[in-house]
Order: structure tokens, then C-alpha cells, then sequence
């Protein structure tokens, strides 16, 4: 009976350890989207007070994009090697430096420096988020873990506008700006205060790892996975960042209704990716998962670029695709920790997070241009054109997975609150 009790407890105070750490990497997600949205929202706001046009606002969004893939790489290397959290607080205290900096120095040129700075603070969060959490999160539960943050990153996107927006009604662009930046500052305060356990290392092999060149994490599979989250990136552009414009073109609907089957998408992604995390866990069949998920998101969005649909149904149909979307990002997170030997997780997350990078910087000009060509229904065929590559790869990956039968790689459970590494 002792036995059998003292189990449990144990059982139950690591189920606490890994709340309280999804509680911290979550909130770090939450910042990251946040700050991906502050110039978006803020842009009619920042051309009037720096007395620019869009195609210089544009010019920061692409400095941001390009900072952030360049350096995401090489920030996973650091994580590996010097450890997740140090890196995830050197992150949050920079992106909100950025944002802090540019409320009190507001000319063009500060907010060039400012995209520059928050794209190396962007850089940090994937591979350190995703490093803590396969660390000190159960084996059992890790794709939940992984669904939690990332619907913690579409929340950060959900609130910024009405938290940006409303602290500009207030005290003006300034305290914005200045909002945004102390909230990173409060979250990593939160990080900071939140103890790390004491001898929650690196596993010796895990260090040695850590250790090798790039060539040990640069294999097929991982250099093929960030092909892959380019594709998810590209699909993603086009449903979410242009399907408004595309839909009142290409369908005659009102500008209200746009948006409603947009904030569908965004919605049901989100409930999604909740729902992908609890089906990623009872399974090894991700790359399945993933590629039936896109195979009918893409058909559903062929449906809207072929046919007629009334108004309402365009919106039940884009919550559709987006649910579809939501749900197979658990299991594509799972691919790319399957991909990573013992001790590279931060190295291998951020390779192939450098995808959304590249698809960010190739997405928005192809879909305007689009757009600019009269072809609004071409902006949904495209999408679907990526969402079917997409679904093609990770049926193939799910092939080789199985017929390769490789286990999990060993990945030291920490039975703490945040990894130290």
C-alpha cells in the first residue's frame, strides 16, 4: 500500500512539474505571435506618425522575416549547446528591448532596427520552446504538450489586435508599442522566477550530442521536413493572410462576411490544434494523420475556389479548413522530433522552422500578385495546390516511418519544472 501510494504522488507531482512548464514555454509562444502582429496591426498607425508609406512598413515586415530565418539555425545550435532556458530569457528581454525602444525612438529608421532586433528575439522561441518541452515533458503526453503551445501562439495572434488597438485609444501608438514590449518583459520575469530542478542536465549522451557538428543533424529527413513546414507556411499565406480580399473578388461577399470565414479559419484552427494534440498521442501515424488532414483541406478549399457557394457556407467552409489544418500540427511536430537525435532538439526545431521563414517570404508577394492579376479564386487554388505537396509528403514520410519501424529516439524524461540543460 505504501509502494502503491508513494507512486502515485510521484506521479501526480511530475503531472504538476510539466503544467507549470507548458505554463512557461506556452506564455513565450504567446509573445512571439504577439510581436509577429505589432507592426501588422499597428501599420496605419506607424505610417502616420513616421510619415512612410507601406512599401517601407513592408520593407521592416521583410526584415523581420529574413533576420528571423537566418538566425533560426544557428539559435537552435545555441540552445543545444548552452541551454534552452538562458536563451528562451535572453529572447524575451530582447524582443521587448525592440518593441520598448521603438514606443520612445519613433523614426523610420529606429523601426528598421527594431524589426531587425525583433527577428533575432523570434529566432529563439521555436527552438528553445520545443527543446524545454522535450525535455521535461512524458513521453505519453508530449504531443498535448505540443498542441497547448502551439494554441498558445494563436492566441498571442487572437489578442494582439484588441490589446494593441485598445492601448492605442488610450495613451497613443507610444504606449503600444511600450505595451507590448513590457508584456514580453513580464513573462520573462515569470520564466526567470520559475525554478529550474536542480540536476535536471543533459543526459551525458544527450551532451555529447550537443556537441557534434552540423552534419550530424543536417540528414535527408530533416532538410526534407523544412521543405515541409515551407509548404505548410505557403498554404497557411494564402488562406489566412489573403483569403479576405480573395473572397469578397472572387465571391461578391460582403467585407463582414470575409472576415467572419476568416476568423472561422483562425478559430477552428486553434480548436484544432486541441484536438490534434490528444489524436497525436494515441498514435505513431503521424505522417498519416498529417497528410489525411491536408488531403480534405484541400478539397474543401478546392471547393471554394471552383464553386459558388452562398456567403454562409464560405464561412462554415474556411472553419472546416482551418480545423483540418489545426489538427495535423501536433503530428507535424512529432515528425521533427522523431527526426532529432538525442540532445539536438533546439538544433533540429530551428532548422526546419527556418520553412515558415522562407514561406513568409515567398507567400505574400505570390498571393498579391495574384490578386494584383485579377485571379482571386487563383489565390485559393494555389493553396490548395501546397496543401496537396504538402499532404504528398507526409504520406510519403509516413510510408518510410513505417516501414523503417523506428522507435521513438530516447529523448531524458526531466522530471522537473524547467530544464536547465
Amino acid at each position: 500500500m505504501v509502494t502503491d501510494t508513494s507512486r502515485g504522488t510521484h506521479a501526480a507531482a511530475a503531472t504538476a512539474s510539466e503544467m507549470q512548464t507548458l505554463a512557461v514555454v506556452s506564455g513565450a509562444h504567446l509573445v512571439s505571435h504577439l510581436h509577429i502582429m505589432v507592426i501588422p496591426v499597428l501599420m496605419p498607425l506607424l505610417k502616420d506618425r513616421l510619415n512612410v508609406g507601406y512599401f517601407e512598413l513592408g520593407l521592416a515586415l521583410t526584415v523581420f522575416n529574413v533576420v528571423s530565418g537566418v538566425t533560426q539555425a544557428p539559435m537552435g545550435f545555441l540552445v543545444d549547446r548552452i541551454g534552452a532556458r538562458k536563451v528562451l530569457l535572453a529572447g524575451l528581454a530582447l524582443g521587448g528591448l525592440a518593441f520598448i525602444s521603438l514606443g520612445l525612438f519613433s523614426f523610420y529608421a529606429w523601426l528598421i532596427v527594431t524589426a531587425l532586433l525583433a527577428g533575432l528575439a523570434n529566432c529563439v522561441y521555436h527552438p528553445a520552446d520545443y527543446a524545454i518541452l522535450g525535455d521535461s515533458v512524458s513521453e505519453s503526453r508530449i504531443a498535448r504538450a505540443f498542441s497547448v503551445h502551439t494554441f498558445a501562439g494563436f492566441a498571442g495572434s487572437a489578442v494582439a489586435p484588441p490589446l494593441l488597438l485598445g492601448l492605442a485609444a488610450v495613451g497613443g501608438l507610444g504606449w503600444a508599442l511600450a505595451g507590448a514590449g513590457l508584456f514580453a518583459w513580464a513573462v520573462a520575469a515569470f520564466v526567470f522566477l520559475t525554478p529550474a530542478t536542480p540536476g535536471a542536465r543533459q543526459a551525458p549522451a544527450a551532451a555529447a550530442a550537443a556537441r557534434t557538428d552540423a552534419s550530424s543533424v543536417l540528414t535527408p529527413t530533416v532538410l526534407a521536413l523544412t521543405g515541409f513546414f515551407a509548404l505548410l507556411a505557403l498554404a497557411n499565406s494564402g488562406m489566412s493572410s489573403f483569403s479576405v480580399a480573395a473572397l469578397i473578388s472572387a465571391h461578391g461577399v460582403s467585407l463582414e462576411m470575409a472576415n467572419a470565414g476568416l476568423t472561422a479559419y483562425l478559430v477552428c484552427a486553434a480548436a484544432g490544434v486541441l484536438a490534434g494534440g490528444q489524436l497525436a498521442d494515441q498514435t505513431r501515424r503521424h505522417g498519416d494523420i498529417a497528410a489525411a488532414g491536408f488531403g480534405l483541406a484541400a478539397l474543401v478549399a478546392l471547393g471554394i475556389a471552383l464553386l459558388s457557394w452562398p456567403a454562409l457556407v464560405l464561412v462554415v467552409a474556411m472553419g472546416l479548413v482551418g480545423f483540418l489544418t489545426g489538427i495535423i500540427q501536433p503530428s507535424r511536430d512529432m515528425l521533427v522530433r522523431r527526426a532529432a537525435p538525442a540532445g539536438s532538439t533546439g538544433r533540429v526545431f530551428g532548422i526546419v522552422s527556418t520553412g515558415f521563414n522562407i514561406g513568409g517570404i515567398i507567400g505574400p508577394p505570390l498571393f498579391g500578385w495574384l490578386l494584383d492579376r485579377g485571379a482571386p479564386r487563383a489565390v485559393f487554388g494555389v493553396a490548395v495546390a501546397f496543401m496537396v505537396a504538402t499532404a504528398l509528403f507526409a504520406w510519403v514520410e509516413g510510408r518510410r516511418r513505417g516501414a523503417a519501424r523506428h522507435p521513438f529516439p530516447t529523448h531524458p524524461h526531466v522530471d522537473g519544472t524547467l530544464s536547465r540543460r
